[in-house]
């Protein structure tokens, strides 16, 4: 029998009602994205798209939806988790949006407990608060489920490096989430000036920047996280340097400016691959590939790569893959590949 591995897309509100049936066949989990703190709640009010939620089930009556709440610069989340009242009102609304709507449970996602670097509000104090939230969060769901006879699932995305690890207590955090999804994209990118792969499974000779999907899973286990509830993060969209030196095909160079969003998927396979002068090159050690024109350095991930993380996820005996996100590519060949790659049959069991 086929072991089922969590393979779950974030996919953004306007973009619920064209998830196809073939697609939310493929996928054992979405996370809507976002919902926001607001005066230590949850709030869905700008959220225009949740009717689309029962024909999602309908395409596929085992695919898990939750409700992810933050992002990048998506604030609220320490004052809320900073006194008991207001960690209280956050648990309160989760409860009344699973009791309201075909939601199976709240994704967190605060970037990042003890760092204002998004320009959000933060305090050291955030590291033991975010453990008291989400234990707040999950005795709330269980005494709910006790009601629906039903489980709900808490989940968190979290950065993929140390400095995560230092501003949570994993060992603790774990205890009340059904699985981890690591970020692992975006490992480079915002605030490097050094070319080199943002959504790496290794790490290559040579760089100076270590970190990996690998490296990543590797921290969160030190951490204290059981590799069974360790999700990794694919990206559907690449990360691109400007002015690269024409050494080595781009690759480890220093720029004059950090790499900023490339383009997603559905523009690379149109425009980029091995067209208009991109050439598309292959990292073994890293297994992941990028793309050089002579001048301009893109770090993206391909059917290839995903190869590899799925192979990855099976070898250490992982949880899944999940992906950011759905809009970036409408070829949909990143996620037949996540599909193909996890072995996971058409609908999946919880």
């Amino acid at each position: 029998m086929t072991a089922n591995y969590i393979a779950a897309g974030y996919v953004g509100d306007s973009w619920l009602p064209k998830l196809t049936e073939e697609n939310a066949l493929k996928l054992t989990h979405i996370n809507i994205a976002f919902g926001h703190v607001v005066n230590d709640g949850i709030s869905i009010a700008h959220l225009k798209h949740l009717g689309s939620l029962p024909t999602l089930k309908a395409y596929n009556p085992d695919l898990s939806i939750l409700l992810s709440v933050g992002g990048w610069s998506a604030g609220g989340f320490s004052e809320a988790a900073s006194t008991p009242e207001g960690r209280k009102r956050m648990a309160d609304t989760a409860v009344d949006i699973l009791r309201q709507h075909p939601i199976d449970g709240i994704d967190l996602d605060w970037e990042y407990p003890c760092y204002g670097v998004a320009g959000i509000v933060s305090s050291p104090a955030d590291k033991t608060n975010f453990t008291l939230l989400l234990k707040e969060l999950r005795e709330a769901f269980d005494q709910l489920g006790s009601e629906t006879k039903r489980h709900y699932l808490l989940t968190i995305a979290a950065g993929a490096d140390q400095y995560y690890i230092d501003g949570t207590e994993m060992d603790q955090v774990q205890r009340y989430l059904d699985f981890v999804q690591l970020m692992t994209y975006d490992m480079r990118g915002g605030f490097q000036t050094l070319t080199g792969h943002h959504t790496n499974l290794h790490t290559s000779t040579g760089d100076l920047f270590r970190i990996s999907v690998e490296a990543s899973v590797r921290l969160f286990l030190a951490a204290g996280v059981p590799r069974e509830k360790i999700v990794i993060g694919a990206a559907f969209y690449s990360r691109m340097w400007k002015d690269v030196p024409d050494v080595n095909h781009g690759f480890l160079q220093m720029t004059a400016g950090a790499g900023g969003y490339g383009p997603d998927f559905t523009r690379l396979a149109a425009d980029y691959i091995e067209k208009n002068g991109y050439v598309r090159h292959w990292d073994d050690e890293a297994k992941a590939p990028f793309l050089y024109n002579g001048n301009q350095f893109i770090s993206y991930e391909d059917e290839e790569s995903l190869h590899h993380k799925c192979q990855f996820v099976k070898h250490e005996e992982l949880a899944g893959v999940m992906f950011w996100e759905y809009c970036c590519d409408t070829t949909f060949r990143l996620l037949d590949a996540i599909h193909k790659g996890l072995g996971n049959s058409s609908a999946v069991a919880k």
